[in-house]
């Protein structure tokens, strides 16, 4: 059976046609998709029972239901586990801003990618996320909670550019004006370092943020922590982020989480201004969050200040990310596949 959620409106007039059914019939079997965010066919009301008994035959809606929730009593944060059509478990973040709700969309079941910071890895890799089964987890959520996603960062389980199609699909469904129609400035996808990835990223000129996994100055640190370094270097990594924003002209973010007597000494701090300077960036700094498998401490306030200072004196744009959820293990490089 096919995935109904994952299809674009023209496919799914194109496969209709080839039914004999009308193009506005597919137009309304999207809209109940993604407008209404429909996740089963009996709730399509003003499609004929007959069409709707066939579309079971051939098509299902992918979809997660909410196996645990868990809301953060600090500031509202929510984090999901979600279950799958095939039972599998992912988590997504719903986090609270001023300007409104960003969820923390998971892209794959697992992470190949081994950071060693980061929890997403720890019980491996499953298989990649289907651009539905993306698209769920802001429709399940948004109906869960009553509102409306503004936002959307594709910072959670899995590296999104090592599920690239999916992820464009994802992305060309929840963008459209005739679905949910979440303008691409309003949304963030992270890499570790998929070096390929973002040189294919690059040629779609997406008006996205991408935001890059650095985490370490040089490559010795970066080696221990990070495996994909060994593959793609940080001299080649930043190649890639300059040819990116010399083709988009848009502005990458480099994630850098702050890790004590690990990458957070001054000289480091020397060699990271060193090699982004004059780079259409920023830098972002995230205290490590703990994650109970591994024995990183975040480093101090006086260490954070006395990187930022360096930074800044080069002229390097550099904020400190707000943790959110920490009580409930939602913030960067906690979630998992499941709850452990």
């Amino acid at each position: 059976m096919k995935d109904i959620r994952s299809m674009s409106l023209a496919e799914l007039k194109e496969e209709f046609a080839s039914a004999g059914e009308k193009s506005y019939t597919a137009s309304q079997v999207y809209s109940w998709l993604h407008k209404h965010q429909a996740s089963s066919f009996d709730e399509m009301t003003n499609i004929k029972k007959e069409l709707r008994e066939n579309l079971k035959k051939i098509y299902y809606i992918s979809d997660c239901t909410i196996e645990k929730k868990l809301v953060s009593v600090y500031d509202e944060t929510v984090k999901y586990l979600f279950k799958l059509n095939d039972g599998e478990l992912i988590e997504s973040v719903v986090m609270k801003y001023k300007y409104g709700r960003t969820i923390c969309v998971s892209s794959q079941v697992g992470c190949k990618m081994g950071c060693s910071f980061c929890a997403s890895g720890i019980a491996g890799f499953v298989r990649n996320l289907l651009p539905g089964e993306i698209l769920s987890q802001v429709y399940t959520a948004q109906k869960d909670l009553g509102i409306k996603i503004s936002h959307i960062v594709m910072m959670g389980v899995g590296e999104p550019l090592d599920n690239f199609d999916n992820v464009m699909r994802f992305l060309e469904l929840i963008s459209d004006e005739n679905g949910q129609n979440i303008g691409m400035r309003n949304i963030s996808l992270s890499t570790c370092g998929v070096v390929s990835g973002i040189y294919k990223l690059m040629k779609k000129k997406l008006q996205l943020t991408l935001s890059v996994s650095l985490h370490a100055p040089s490559d010795e640190i970066r080696n221990r922590t990070m495996p994909v370094n060994s593959r793609w270097n940080i001299e080649t990594l930043l190649k890639a982020c300059h040819d990116y924003t010399a083709a988009t002209n848009r502005r990458i973010s480099f994630e850098y989480a702050m890790i004590s007597s690990v990458n957070d000494s001054d000289d480091c701090a020397r060699l990271l201004a060193k090699r982004l300077k004059g780079m259409l960036c920023h830098v972002n700094l995230i205290p490590i969050n703990s994650v109970k498998e591994r024995d990183y401490r975040k480093s101090s306030g006086e260490r954070i200040a006395a990187f930022i200072k360096i930074l800044e004196k080069s002229g390097i744009n550099v904020t400190v990310r707000r943790t959110l959820g920490s009580d409930i293990n939602a913030s960067c490089g906690q979630l998992r596949r499941g709850e452990k």
